[in-house]
């Protein structure tokens, strides 16, 4: 059977559910999102803690801010069990839970972007952004070529680092759990 893949993203659909803000250091500053987005392990020596935006029912998969992935304690698990070479789970603080909850930075960046079966723009020089010229403007209908994905079951695509992509081993495990929180989209 061939391996499959999916966008796993934060379902703000779910009815009367909570939304995280950005996390925040010890000085209650926010901290740069863009570090958990890289494919790469973040280096913060700091617990985070995260303010509630909105109040509503906890989520095992939200995601805090703008792409931040946070996680239960239980799924945190299940990710370390089946990916342990593809993620960092790091400890982090959502006020007024006790529960667990950790931030899941996916390690891994991979060029896979099928860019012939995905509506791709690139940014010109018409944009007048010089140093973005030829990189991904926008990436629509996404699909990757999976022959380049190689073990790895949880990763970001290099170009376009915004989505989380995941296995259908890591899929299938999510709904089995009965993961809330979750949409998952194929790539």
């Amino acid at each position: 059977m061939p391996k499959r893949f999916f966008k796993l993203a934060d379902d703000v659909n779910v009815p009367h559910r909570w939304h995280l803000a950005m996390p925040r250091d010890r000085q209650s500053l926010k901290v740069d999102d863009g570090q958990f987005m890289r494919g790469e392990p973040v280096h913060i020596r700091d617990r985070l803690r995260i303010p509630i935006e909105i109040a509503g029912n906890p989520l095992d998969f939200t995601e805090a801010g703008i792409s931040i992935p946070v996680v239960h304690v239980r799924v945190a698990s299940m990710f370390a069990e089946l990916a342990p070479d593809d993620v960092q789970l790091m400890p982090v603080d959502v006020d007024g839970h006790p529960d667990q909850y950790l931030i899941l930075v996916a390690t891994r960046l991979i060029r896979c972007i099928d860019e012939k079966a995905s509506r791709i723009e690139l940014w010109t020089h018409e944009d007048g952004v010089p140093e973005k010229v030829g990189q991904y403007f926008s990436v629509r209908d996404m699909r990757i070529e999976k022959a380049k994905v190689q073990s790895a079951k949880v990763f970001r695509c290099e170009g376009w680092m915004g989505p989380l992509i995941v296995s259908g081993e890591i899929k299938d495990a999510l709904d089995r759990i009965g993961a809330t929180g979750t949409r998952f989209e194929e790539v």
